[in-house]
This record gives structure tokens, C-alpha cells and sequence, in this order.
């Protein structure tokens, strides 16, 4: 269950509330933990991030004291909660803490817990024996909480802090000891998955004058004009510049981007022109990718953030507006540095460098996505555009994030994005160094629609693209497509109004050779979805006949698609004859039910349409994990051929997978697409064996 941001105007109603139960917001990586009693001398226990992702491995000084505290337990439990670093003293700390930490890969991982300790804090406990204890009312959940964690036996596994009413009183002391905001929580709440406004979030972000010291270019293409970001800094505290000369020069305090009216740009662009200059006024300020252009220290804008980092640079920064009653030489450094931990050197010493985020797709840290997730919240709320920092540091401009795509379910642009940013650990490597085709929805799912191929020129830094042959028999057909696999394409293409993720079935370097076949079964209008899955038993029957693993999902919309896996190198040709000669024995041995044809006048009334066409070179589907232009939201969504089965008595239907309701899934049965990736390819010979038999095809 994830908590919905509350709007910093309705901070003071929520706080004065005194039925609400509030706990410190604690900025860490979300964990689930199971612990198993096996019986033997050592518990199972296995930690995974909101993700999906087993985190086990990377904390072992989390996973022995739980093993050590579940030798005490005599049934299996499941909690929430949260991994955060600790200082010395085992105080929580900021996520820059922890961050460095997932990166360790071997040896380091376990030399970690001397220079990076870290805790579990837990806040609600899901499951007690074979009880689900999800259906029942908050409060409940934490008194059984409090009695299991009473007395763990390590400060690294430890019980949330929590208070009945009394916000107003919290909220001063998180200030005063630099939290970054509280959650309140409704005590009679049902523990539901994604995110609820039952938990409220409450981010308390704080504000201080910068003086502006140049700026950034505006990314190519972006619609933004001026400037990309202000470069933002500060005076020592202890500059006394004399009284015939100005101070000496800036600290660099970061950079801000967001948070910008049209009217505001312009003023300020036009500021900025007038104080261009040639020098830096910063006495160090770290490289960057974007062209940067430098004023004259005069400008102070006031700017609204969460923290400072390790690097001592602002995180979350928001532009608020201009100070033209503030003279920039008294801009000092503002209260409130980033709090080292002790025995560690601070921010403009000998401290910890921050580390690099790991860019490998299954591997976005959960938090820097949750960051982007809230920045796109606190935009779409205050009706603003605004530039998304990505962990690789390329930026993608979004806006108009109000603007309704889905009608019938209230879904907006702003929640397409969000959905791509909590999916992108699934579907980016499904899509990965594959040519994308672009279906655009600049007016919402209901309004008109069209095809893209050639990928647009300028396009933000970061967002890749490739000069691809659409025709294998012309030369000179070469046309620049988007290439999935990154995140900043996929925002991008959101930001487009593009809804699907509509990938080849063979990849880069080598695009002649299938890396995949597709069977794409597509009812005709009417037909009930049970009819569909049994057409995809028959076919899976046949698959299996063949030794050919097959990977079933639904489209999204209507159908549903098989996927198999192919041989190194195999032409599309021969993924598209094996899908026809499988396609065909099914629609002859069930004519009534299936068919082949193509000519939608000449199929049978009410038979599901199995097209072995899209192997086509160049031919795509909808990936795995995408959303759909479906009037009902979906999501293209893996299944097991077990639920196909079952989904034909059971009544299994595509509406049942929605942006919103796709993440409770993924939570109870992880990455099912991952499989197609790891599995042996299918013997495509062995439909050779079909010429004995000579179905006869009506």
C-alpha cells in the first residue's frame, strides 16, 4: 500500500485531525520481508523491494537478525516497512546514505554494514501464520505488530514510531529535526495495493533565496524557449566582501528547472540576457552534458526543496519566484546543511562522492523513482510543466499533465507517466534494443489517432534512436526509429501522447533475425474472452506437441498473444511459417472456433481470427507491460497457461488488468515475462512433422 501526497494546503486540516494515526516518512527503500520457519536451525528469509526485486543478498546485516528473531517464531509473517541508513546511532537517515550501497555487488556487499549501516523499520504487518491479515482495519495490523516486534533483539530490525493524533505537535518536531514530512494513516484502513489516499504522505519541503549565477541551454526540441534551468548559488557564510568591492565568488548549490509559468521564462530570460557574462561566477561547480551560459551574481530567486545532498546541491528543487527585494551580496549559505553522519567528513570535505545510480533497467533504484513519481504528482496538481531529471542525468520535459486519455476512467497523462515510471523496471527490458512504432492519442483514447515511425528530430538528450532499414529489399529505406530500452525513451514517448509500446520481434545489432514469433488471437466483436483462451489451450496444445515453449498474454485490449522463442538468427520467415502451419492445424482441427482467414467477410460468424502475420519483418504487437488504448485502461499482462485454463471457467477478463490494478498483481506473482527471456528457443523442425498428417483447413 503506497501513500498518496497530500496537497500543502490541506497539511494543517489533516494534521489538526486527532483520529488519524501518524508516522514519521522515512526516505529508504520500501521492503516486504518474509519470514519462514523451516523447521531447520536457519528461517527463510527473503526481502524484496516494491519492485519485485529480492534485496536479500545486497543487506545482509538486515537478513541475519531476521533470521536470528524468527528462530523465536513459530509461524511465517510478512511485513512492510521500510530499509533506511542509520547514523552511528542508529538514526534514519536521508536516501544519499543509502544510495552508494546499491551499487555492491560481491565483497563490498559485505564489508557495507561497517561504512553504511542500515535498518529495517517496519509499519504493518500483512500476514500472521495463515492469516491474511491485508482485509483487516489498520489499527488491528499494528497492535499485532507492536506484539511480535516488542522485543527483536537488534536495532537493525525495528518497530515504526507511531502516535495517535497530536500533527501539529510532530510536524514542529520534524522540522526542527529535519524529517522529510509524516504519513497519516486512516486507523480503520484495509491494507489495499498501489497507492491510497487512506495513507497520506505529508512532504514537508523547506525554502531559501539563491542567487542566480547562469543557466542552462533548453534542451533540442524541447517546447520550452529561454533557458533550461537556473544554476543556482550562494555566498560563504563568513564573506565580508569589502565596501569598494563586490563578494567573491558563489557556491554552487544545483540547479532548478521546474516550476515555471510562460510569463515567468520570459521575464527571466530576458534578466539573464542583459546580465550575460563571460566568466563563472562559482568557485567550482561540477561538469555537465548541457551547455551552460553565466550572469552576473545579481538575480536572487527563492526556491522551494526537500534537502540537501551529500554533494551539497539541492534535491527536489521547485522555482517559486523572484526576489527583487533581496540583495543577492547577502545571500548567504542557508541554514540547514546536509546532516553527515557522524564520524563521516561533510559535504565540501573529504565526504562519501555520490554514487552513481545503477542504469540497468531491472535495476532503477526504487526511491529515485519514487522521486520522479512525486515530482510529477506536485506538477499535474499545480497545473504546471516541468523537467524530469532522470538517474543518467538526461532530462525529458513534460506538461500538460491534466489532460484526460482515458475518459470512462479518469486517467490522465500525468498517471500514463507515473504508470511508466512504477513499470519501467518490467517493461524496459522487454523492449530493449528494439525499433518502436508510435501510435499518438494527442486527444485521449476516443479521439482521433495516428502512426509514427520516423522518429522525431530534435529529441531530448538520453532518448535513443537508430537508422533502420523498414524495407529488407530496398536500400535506401533507412528511417531513424526510437529505440526502446531506456527510460528517458519511454517518458518521452509518453509525454507524445504515445499509449502503447509497440516493439519489432527482432533487435539490434541484427534485425533480420527473429528473436521471437507472435501468435495474435483477435476476436471478432461480441465474442465472449472465455472463446479466446480456449483457442489459446488448443494452440499451446499444439505448442506443446512441438516442444516449442509458448509465453501467453493478454493484449491489453480484446485478444490475447503467444509468444515463442526462437533460435539465434532464425529469419523471420521461419518464425512465420512455424506460427501458420501451428495457426492452421488449430483453425482445421476447430473451424467453427478458429479460423485463419484473412478477409474479416469470409471468416465464420463468431470465430477468433489467429494471425500469424505480424512475424512479418518489421510487424509489431504491444509489448508485454504496456499500457493500451483499450476504453477500459489495460495493460498487456503475462499470465500462466494454468490461470488461461482456469480463465475459461473461471471467467477471467481482460478488464481485469488496468494501470491501476496491474501493480497488486506484479506484488503476488513477480516478472512472469521474464521467463520468455531466460527459456530455450523452440525447434522450429519440428513442425516438419505436420506433412504426415495433412490437416485438412476449411
Amino acid at each position: 500500500m503506497l501513500a498518496a501526497l497530500a496537497a500543502a494546503a490541506a497539511h494543517d486540516r489533516i494534521l489538526g485531525r486527532a483520529d488519524l494515526i501518524f508516522e514519521r516518512k522515512y526516505d529508504g527503500i520500501r521492503a516486504l520481508v518474509l519470514i519462514e520457519p523451516t523447521g531447520a536451525e536457519q528461517p527463510a528469509v527473503r526481502i524484496r523491494s516494491r519492485a519485485g526485486n529480492d534485496k536479500t543478498g545486497e543487506f545482509p546485516d538486515i537478513a541475519a537478525p531476521l533470521a536470528r528473531f524468527g528462530r523465536r517464531l513459530d509461524r511465517p509473517v510478512l511485513l512492510d516497512g521500510e530499509i533506511v541508513a542509520v547514523d552511528a546511532r542508529g538514526a534514519p537517515l536521508g536516501f544519499q546514505h543509502l544510495q552508494g550501497r546499491l551499487q555492491l555487488r560481491g565483497a563490498a556487499v559485505r564489508a557495507a554494514p561497517r561504512s553504511a549501516p542500515v535498518a529495517f523499520i517496519a509499519f504493518d504487518l500483512l500476514r500472521d501464520g495463515v492469516e491474511d491479515l491485508r482485509a483487516r482495519p489498520f489499527v488491528e495490523r499494528r497492535r499485532k505488530l507492536e506484539a511480535l516486534l516488542r522485543r527483536t533483539g537488534s536495532r537493525a530490525v525495528r518497530l515504526a514510531a507511531s502516535a495517535a493524533g497530536g500533527g501539529r505537535r510532530l510536524r514542529s518536531r520534524a522540522l526542527r529535526l529535519g524529517w522529510e514530512g509524516l504519513v497519516a494513516k486512516e486507523p480503520h484502513a484495509r491494507y489495499v495495493a498501489g497507492r491510497h489516499d487512506a495513507w497520506r504522505k505529508l512532504k514537508f519541503t523547506r525554502n531559501a533565496e539563491f542567487v542566480v549565477g547562469g543557466w542552462t541551454e533548453p534542451e533540442p526540441g524541447a517546447a520550452r524557449t529561454g533557458f533550461g534551468a537556473l544554476l543556482l548559488g550562494y555566498h560563504p557564510a563568513s564573506a565580508q566582501p569589502a565596501a569598494d568591492r563586490r563578494p567573491g565568488p558563489l557556491v554552487f548549490a544545483g540547479q532548478v528547472g521546474s516550476g515555471f509559468t510562460q510569463a515567468e521564462l520570459e521575464l527571466l530570460a530576458a534578466g539573464l540576457t542583459r546580465l550575460a557574462a563571460a566568466r563563472s561566477p562559482f568557485r567550482d561547480i561540477p561538469p555537465a552534458r548541457e551547455r551552460r551560459r553565466w550572469a552576473r551574481p545579481v538575480l536572487v530567486v527563492e526556491v522551494r526543496f526537500t534537502e540537501w545532498t551529500f554533494d551539497g546541491v539541492l534535491r527536489n528543487p521547485v522555482y517559486v519566484r523572484l526576489r527583487g527585494d533581496q540583495p543577492a551580496d547577502g545571500v548567504r549559505m542557508p541554514d540547514r546543511r546536509v546532516r553527515a553522519a557522524p564520524g563521516r567528513a561533510a559535504a565540501h570535505g573529504r565526504g562519501p562522492r555520490r554514487a552513481q545510480p545503477d542504469l540497468a533497467p531491472a535495476g532503477l533504484p526504487d526511491a529515485l523513482l519514487d522521486t520522479l513519481i512525486e515530482t510529477l504528482e506536485d506538477l499535474e496538481e499545480r497545473r504546471r510543466r516541468g523537467t524530469l531529471v532522470l538517474p543518467d542525468g538526461s532530462r525529458v520535459p513534460v506538461g500538460n499533465l491534466g489532460k484526460v486519455f482515458w475518459p470512462d476512467a479518469g486517467i490522465t497523462k500525468g498517471e500514463l507517466l507515473r504508470f511508466q515510471l512504477r513499470m519501467a523496471p518490467y517493461l524496459l527490458p522487454v523492449v530493449a534494443d528494439r525499433p518502436l512504432v508510435m501510435q499518438r492519442f494527442p486527444h485521449g483514447v476516443q479521439g482521433k489517432t495516428f502512426h509514427q515511425h520516423r522518429a522525431p528530430s530534435p529529441r531530448p538528450a538520453g532518448v535513443r534512436a537508430a537508422r533502420v532499414r523498414e524495407r529488407r529489399d530496398t536500400a535506401d529505406s533507412e528511417t531513424p526509429y526510437l529505440i526502446g530500452g531506456e527510460l528517458g525513451t519511454l517518458l518521452y514517448m509518453a509525454q507524445l501522447a504515445v499509449i502503447s509500446q509497440d516493439p519489432w520481434l527482432s533487435r539490434l545489432p541484427d534485425l533480420a533475425a527473429a528473436d521471437q514469433a507472435a501468435l495474435d488471437l483477435d476476436p471478432p466483436p461480441g465474442c465472449a474472452f472465455a472463446r479466446v483462451l480456449e483457442v489459446a489451450c488448443w494452440l499451446h496444445d499444439e505448442l506443446d506437441r512441438l516442444g516449442a515453449p509458448s509465453f501467453p498474454k493478454t493484449s491489453g485490449s480484446h485478444g490475447l498473444h503467444i509468444h515463442v522463442p526462437l533460435p539465434p538468427g532464425t529469419p523471420h520467415e521461419a518464425g512465420l511459417l512455424f506460427c501458420r502451419i501451428v495457426a492452421t492445424v488449430v483453425a482445421g482441427r476447430h473451424p467453427d472456433a478458429a479460423t485463419v482467414e484473412r478477409t474479416v467477410g469470409r471468416r465464420p460468424a463468431g470465430a477468433v481470427y489467429i494471425d500469424y502475420l505480424q512475424n512479418v519483418y518489421g510487424k509489431t504487437l504491444a509489448a508485454a507491460y504496456s499500457a493500451r488504448a483499450s476504453a477500459f485502461a489495460g495493460v498487456s499482462t503475462p499470465l500462466t497457461w494454468e490461470e488461461v485454463r482456469d480463465g475459461v471457467r473461471n471467467g477471467l477478463e481482460p478488464g481485469d488488468f488496468t494501470l491501476r490494478s496491474i501493480f497488486a498483481r506484479l506484488e503476488q506473482v513477480g516478472d512472469l515475462w521474464a521467463a520468455l527471456r531466460a527459456s530455450p528457443p523452440a525447434r522450429l523442425e519440428a513442425a516438419l512433422s505436420y506433412e504426415r498428417r495433412r490437416p485438412v483447413v476449411r
